[in-house]
């Protein structure tokens, strides 16, 4: 293994785990904020009870979010240092204001945790609508921070040096809001998709378990809309992709050759040597469409831009691919859902529905981690698109195969200890029935 390759192979399992925690960091206070706040409508105790359980695994997920961060800002600097010195300066603003508010989710998660009894309930569920606003504060920032990878902007290029540096044009850069929408809209998705499928996988054994029936109802009320409203996002941000990294889409779309009214290709395998997509399923003038919203629009193929200029094909495609299938999945199950419960028929009475959302549990984080594959890897050759080629910001530090496994083994140990963690939170959790008994400001009830 080289020690390029070894470089990025650190990189991207450190992101590859990272951004599970980040994307749940993102979705898991809503959840927490909707259970308390139905709870304080309806003194239903079974909210109650999930709010701490949400804010317990929260906390667990926090931390080792923390951890996993702090290493990936680490090995920026260690692995990538002629990176650094080239963009510090350029979107050090976007770290930096990630930084405030990674700061402030911690100080109000803590609030969250201990004011149970301490502070009002008004100001007890403002700390958590504080903890959320923070965690999707924190992902804008540095995803903004990574679109400025993909269409930099800000400064001069001046004999190989940036001047004229302007950090908030940086930051403000033409794919940030199409990368933070689509980012922030994932990360709701996979979040509210990964409780809720494992509620529904509960409820086929358990039907009347009052915990899981609840949980099921506030884990889709997020991860529901933001499904479908994802292809939307994905439709904006893929026009911004085929103005501003053509090639990308190209690699994207596995098509080799220019050409006017160019078909969507779904599925098939990338030949290299050929130049040929084979065995893949062609809806005529569908990427000229979606590229351009024009049938007739001409799309460039692999073929107009230098070989050394490509991506890895295969891997762009497939991830693509994958992202593509999944998404329109839960954003189908997501309009499924939503047609019982606008019926006001009971969910969790419909066998196949709770199947399928419960099928869809691993899906969103799956598509996350294809999503990002693309993006990494699509951008590639370059580290900072069109102005700076990742084999020339690698550090010349030899033996970088060592840092690789040795994190490698210590992302798996934390996996472990965190999935050990969250069994105790979800899988351990309280078996009341539906006619339980509930906690109102006037005393007992039943429900």
């Amino acid at each position: 293994m080289s020690d390029l390759l070894a470089a990025r192979s650190q990189m991207a399992v450190s992101l590859g785990f990272h951004i599970i925690f980040a994307v749940v960091g993102i979705g898991m206070p809503v959840l927490m904020v909707i259970a308390e706040r139905r709870w304080q409508k309806t003194g239903d105790a079974v909210h109650l009870d999930l709010a701490k359980r949400w804010a317990k695994g929260t906390a667990i997920l926090f931390a080792v979010g923390a951890v996993s961060g702090t290493v990936l800002s680490f090995e920026l600097g260690l692995l990538w240092p002629q990176f650094m010195e080239f963009a510090g300066g350029i979107i050090g603003m976007p770290f930096s204001l990630e930084g405030f508010a990674f700061f402030t989710e911690a100080i109000f998660l803590g609030v969250y945790l201990y004011g149970w009894d301490r502070i009002s309930p008004r100001a007890h569920l403002w700390a958590g609508i504080a903890v959320a606003v923070s965690g999707a504060a924190s992902g804008i920032f540095v995803v903004s921070a990574n679109s400025w990878m993909n269409s930099p902007s800000g400064f001069d290029l001046v004999a190989g040096r940036p001047v004229n540096v302007d950090p908030i044009a940086a930051m403000l850069n033409p794919m940030a809001l199409q990368q933070t929408l689509h980012m922030t809209l994932a990360a709701y998705t996979a979040t509210g998709f990964a409780v809720a499928g494992i509620h529904a996988f509960l409820l086929l054994f358990d039907r009347t378990n009052a915990f899981h029936r609840r949980a099921l109802t506030a884990a889709l009320a997020l991860g529901g809309p933001a499904a479908v409203l994802q292809p939307i996002s994905g439709d904006i941000s893929g026009r911004s992709v085929a103005v501003s990294q053509p090639v990308k889409l190209a690699a994207m779309e596995s098509h080799f050759e220019t050409t006017a009214r160019a078909p969507l290709i779904i599925g098939g395998f990338p030949d290299m040597h050929t130049g040929e997509t084979r065995y893949a399923i062609r809806i005529p003038y569908g990427l000229s469409l979606l590229a351009f919203h024009d049938p007739h629009a001409v799309v460039e193929g692999l073929k107009d831009f230098p070989r050394q200029d490509w991506p890895n094909v295969p891997i762009v495609h497939f991830a693509f691919q994958i992202m593509v299938a999944l998404g329109t999945y839960l954003a189908l199950v997501s309009l499924w859902a939503g047609w019982v419960a606008w019926r006001r028929r009971d969910i969790t009475a419909n066998r196949l529905l709770l199947r399928a959302i419960a099928l869809g549990a691993p899906m969103g984080f799956i598509a996350v981690e294809a999503g990002w594959t693309v993006t990494e890897v699509g951008r590639q050759p370059w580290i900072i698109y069109g102005v700076l080629r990742t084999a020339d910001a690698v550090t010349p530090m030899p033996g970088l195969i060592v840092p690789f496994l040795l994190f490698t083994l210590l992302y798996c140990f934390l996996g472990v200890i965190v999935g050990w963690l969250l069994y105790r939170q979800i899988l351990r959790s309280p078996r009341s029935r539906e006619w339980s008994r509930v906690y109102s400001p006037g005393g007992l009830r039943r429900a």
